[in-house]
């Protein structure tokens, strides 16, 4: 993975922060401490340091971060080592938007996956390293919140596809879309509407078993085609008599190329970077 900025020149000491969920009871208050492996040592720090930190040491922790998150395949291989620095260059990294409300036109757009330590999405992650016929592509989060003062839709999109029939990691769009609406400064909650199946791209063998380039294409190949690329299966997730799930997302960290996020109940924690528009 390609590092988004610039090389480290020198890192900032260490800061000193607390943080927490604003706007929540004690009980939904994320914990904000980091123990080494030996437990002496704990990460705090301290939103009134924000203003002191030159924008170099900014991209400095944000680099740190990236470089941590580098080799662990978003999350699927680390070790303890690797995860105890994760948390601590997130921590660092959280202390610049400690107490500052969501900007929801920075929010906007489409946000790639880098790492995570959400097991329902690791899960998608081991099945593909594991299952010789399922494969997974980029993740992404898309947040659609412009024009809103206090909310939007977030769309969780994972590309995946199936070797030999689908094209590889691009296959298959799987979209769930959620409400969100902003709870506090730094809290959303999201309440979950649908799952989608969309955008199918066969593969180019699977394409000429249908409909071989060499001979004459039938109406009923064609069709077949064309029913598969705009075949969309929507699955609703809630109806008037039993409400959708729903759960807190902590939006840690947020600036114009990078977000952090924690769900909140030790759901796990997510980096993402600003992506192309889907």
């Amino acid at each position: 993975m390609e590092l988004a900025f610039g090389p480290p020149s020198s890192f900032p000491p260490a800061k000193t922060c607390t943080r927490e969920t604003d706007g929540f009871p004690t009980s939904h208050r994320v914990p904000f401490k980091l123990y080494d492996q030996r437990g002496a040592r704990s990460v705090t720090c301290c939103a009134t340091q924000r203003a002191q930190v030159p924008e170099l040491s900014l991209e400095n922790e944000k680099h740190n971060l990236l470089r941590a998150v580098q080799e662990t395949q978003r999350g699927l291989i680390t070790s303890a080592d690797q995860r105890s620095n994760i948390e601590e260059a997130m921590v660092n990294l959280e202390c610049y938007c400690s107490g500052v409300p969501i900007d929801l036109v920075k929010l906007d757009g489409t946000w790639r996956l880098q790492y995570t330590s959400a097991r329902d999405v690791l899960i998608l992650l081991e099945s593909a390293a594991t299952l010789p016929f399922f494969q997974v592509g980029q993740i992404f989060q898309k947040f659609n919140c412009l024009d809103q003062s206090n909310g939007g839709v977030v769309y969780n999109v994972v590309k995946w596809s199936i070797p030999t029939l689908l094209e590889e990691d691009n296959g298959v769009t799987l979209l769930v879309s959620a409400k969100f609406s902003v709870l506090s400064a730094r809290n959303i909650y999201l309440q979950f509407e649908e799952v989608t199946f969309e955008d199918i791209n066969i593969s180019g063998e699977l394409q000429a078993l249908i409909a071989p380039a060499l001979l004459p294409r039938s109406f009923f190949s064609l069709q077949i085609l064309q029913f598969i690329r705009t075949f969309k299966a929507q699955i609703p997730l809630g109806n008037q008599d039993r409400r959708s799930v729903g759960g807190l997302y902590y939006l840690s960290y947020l600036d114009n190329n990078m977000l952090l996020g924690r769900a909140v109940g030790g759901g796990g924690a997510f980096v993402f970077t600003r992506a192309q528009p889907l």
